[in-house]
């Protein structure tokens, strides 16, 4: 299977393909909007992409200032392609293209299999961090 790994810009990517792999992955609240979905992938500060041939199979999204702080707002691999190492390759190159920036942020579910994923990259929970860090979140 050749694939090919790319970050930059999301002009290129298609409604239909970013639908198909959020859906893929049980994201409804992405897809409820395809139109919203579109202009938050494009309106991204970077974006990694994985194709399987001409199959989306992966995408990791920043949203960043450039400098200072580097959010982490989506990381999906279709299911027929986790547990591969896609993912980790995914967060490597997009993360690595931020060099020295201090802040790299990420909110994620409260599952087992999360925390050891985002663990084993360099993330710690805010509660384990030394010295200490608060984390707040408003969701409406």
């Amino acid at each position: 299977m050749a694939m090919e790994i790319s970050t930059g810009e999301a002009t290129t990517l298609g409604r239909e393909e970013l639908v198909d792999l959020y859906s893929a992955v049980g994201w409804s609240a992405y897809t409820r909007d395809p139109d919203a979905l579109l202009r938050a992938v494009r309106g991204s500060h970077r974006v990694g992409v994985a194709w399987d041939g001409e199959q989306l199979v992966g995408l990791a999204r920043t949203i960043s200032d450039g400098v200072t702080v580097v959010y982490l707002q989506d990381v999906l691999v279709r299911p027929s392609h986790q547990r591969t190492g896609l993912g980790r390759e995914l967060l490597t190159q997009l993360l690595g293209s931020y060099g020295d920036i201090r802040q790299q942020v990420l909110l994620t579910d409260d599952r087992p299999e999360q925390r050891a994923f985002y663990t084993s990259l360099g993330f710690v929970e805010t509660h384990d961090h030394d010295p200490g860090l608060r984390a707040f979140v408003r969701l409406r």
